[in-house]
């Protein structure tokens, strides 16, 4: 199947209008996250795990500019091959682990295996695949997380529907750039969540379920538990609806 481009990201004035930028190249302003692992390097929002610096648990930079509802994102990020990041949106912040988030995340990963795909971190864990088009199903059920939890079965979220197809895995890896710079482009409307890579669609999300699903939240980018890495990201700007 063919694949789907975002014409917003073409540069220009039409594409841009009612963009804000969230990140001034310059300082961490804006923005709360450990500095053990956050900093700006060469006009760049840097996150780094050294040797020294091991991770035990996911550590993000939280966006200090409010709790988005509907919007548009789009930035650049470069990561090298053993790292693991993701960009969360419409999430929540633990109170018992520091700089922990909880949502929905448009994942990404030096090695190309997840990008693009939609990712509910702490939560119902995959929501889309790279390719897909999903429908998360109406949940009625115990809204505690545990019992949530139940219904993750192998890192992927067992009542949602695949309704259609954006191309294969393997064929859009090929349009993400390994250790170079990538565009990315999230669409948040109403409960429809659209990651796009590369003026690409990658995965397209319709969540139904009024339990889990979230309306607005906290925005942040993420170091993940791992081996030593390097995550960048650039031209953050946003646009609310």
């Amino acid at each position: 199947m063919g694949f789907t481009s975002c014409v917003g990201q073409k540069k220009g004035e039409k594409s841009e209008k009612g963009f804000v930028k969230i990140f001034d190249g310059k300082t961490l302003s804006g923005w709360k996250g450990d500095p053990t692992y956050w900093r700006v390097e060469d006009g760049n929002l840097t996150g780094e795990i050294t040797p020294e610096t091991l991770l035990k648990t996911n550590s993000f930079i939280i966006w200090q500019g409010g709790q988005p509802g509907d919007f548009e994102l789009k930035g650049e990020f470069k990561i090298t091959e053993a790292g693991n990041s993701g960009i969360n949106y419409r999430s929540d912040q633990l109170t018992d682990i520091p700089y922990a988030l909880r949502g929905y995340q448009a994942d990404i990963d030096g090695k190309r295996t997840y990008t693009g795909q939609n990712y509910e971190e702490r939560k119902r864990a995959t929501l889309a695949y790279r390719g897909e088009i999903s429908t998360i199903n109406s949940y009625d059920g115990d809204a505690s997380m545990e019992a949530v939890r139940t219904k993750v079965a192998k890192n992927n979220w067992t009542n949602r529907t695949v309704t259609g197809s954006l191309g294969t895995s393997d064929e859009l890896k090929k349009l993400v750039k390994p250790e170079d710079w990538n565009t990315f482009h999230i669409i948040a409307k109403g409960n429809r969540l659209q990651h796009y890579i590369n003026g690409t669609l990658m995965s397209d999300v319709t969540d139904n379920d009024t339990v889990s699903g979230m309306k607005k939240g906290l925005l942040g980018v993420q170091v993940h538990v791992g081996p030593p890495m390097k995550v960048q990201y650039r031209e953050l700007r946003i646009k609310e609806m």
